[in-house]
């Protein structure tokens, strides 16, 4: 039978996020008591505890000691995922730890093998899995409904955020992108290649394009910048028979479908078959559209609660790190890089 008493969060960081994390915890996921947050800023601190019966503490390490917690969100710096997250599971709570996961494989590795032998689970904060355009994408990939998928291209545009001063754009925003990509397409990446270029961020790149072929035969694209002075976040899948679009933004969902799908037979005696592509219907697909966080976190809780696995394996959340990574080094070196090379970061 399971236990009926609300899971007690807390919250490390309240940045932007971080204060989601807060709202969402309070408001919006049942059989949760958000019941501490933590930060060194006075002032972040006093906003977030403000109505709400949450304590708040400077130290989250102290936080850590004094409450027992059974969920804790870590949405610091990145520099502070690995002795949080660490401090986190020593402590007995089950942690979601936003991405990218940590600064290295090493800390990743440290942090998964933590979360393994205190018995807790670990997760990442990867929320567009959780978006529900990208759900549906995913199910009705999954049901065949485009045949043989081709191509899958992420687009996500922006204005550049001020917020970000450790890293340039593709550790920021890419991994996200090629979480979904794996994600949606089953497969591991066999090369890679990517160019980028800093225009406007004084240390690191601000726009970047990248491609990674899956050994599935996928290829994926990847635009990503801070360059747009308009706010763009799309993925299409392209396959035989047809194209899906998801708009990340407004949950939405298109299939263009190619009506000239059906196979064609050139020489039924020697087996050559040919297809075509033809303009098609488009058809709007309907979704109950919701906040990506609260879906996030209520099955963060409700798989602590069950004993089921984590939404977003951390291994996954690593891959996704050291791939972005690996398309710096390539952009840097000029390189393509495949092989043995990419199989090092895939193990």
């Amino acid at each position: 039978m399971s236990d009926p008493r609300p899971l007690r969060a807390g919250v490390v960081g309240l940045g932007m996020m971080g204060r989601n994390h807060v709202r969402v915890w309070d408001e919006a996921v049942e059989g949760v008591e958000l019941v501490a947050v933590a930060d060194p800023d006075p002032a972040a601190l006093a906003r977030a505890t403000t109505g709400r019966r949450a304590r708040g503490f400077e130290d989250a390490e102290r936080m850590l000691a004094e409450e027992e917690l059974d969920l804790v969100s870590i949405v610091a710096p990145t520099s502070l995922h690995l002795p949080v997250t660490l401090a986190a599971l020593r402590s007995g709570a089950n942690v979601l730890v936003e991405k990218p996961i940590a600064a290295t494989r090493d800390e990743a590795t440290a942090m998964i093998e933590a979360a393994e032998t205190a018995g807790r689970m670990l997760t990442v904060g990867h929320i567009e899995r959780f978006n529900p355009a990208i759900r549906e994408l995913r199910r009705r990939l999954a049901a065949g409904e485009l045949g043989r998928i081709f191509q899958v291209k992420a687009t996500r545009l922006g204005p550049f955020p001020a917020r970000i001063r450790d890293v340039g754009v593709v550790v920021d925003l890419a991994p996200h992108d090629l979480d979904v990509m794996r994600y949606l397409v089953d497969s591991e990446p066999i090369r890679l290649y990517a160019e980028t270029e800093r225009r406007i961020h004084t240390e690191h790149e601000d726009l970047f394009n990248g491609i990674i072929k899956f050994a599935n035969g996928v290829v994926g694209v990847l635009d990503i910048n801070w360059l747009t002075p308009t706010k763009r976040r799309t993925l299409t899948v392209t396959g035989e028979r047809g194209m899906l679009l998801a708009d990340y933004i407004a949950q939405d969902l298109v299939l263009f479908a190619n009506p000239d799908a059906t196979e064609t037979w050139v020489n039924p005696g020697a087996g050559a078959r040919t297809t075509s592509v033809a303009e098609g219907e488009m058809t709007r697909y309907s979704i109950r559209r919701q906040e990506p966080l609260v879906v996030e976190l209520d099955e963060f809780a409700r798989a602590v609660r069950d004993g089921s696995p984590p939404p977003v394996a951390p291994r996954d959340a690593m891959i996704a790190l050291l791939l972005a990574r690996t398309m710096v080094e390539s952009a840097e070196t000029g390189r393509v890089i495949d092989g043995r090379a990419l199989a090092e970061v895939m193990r």
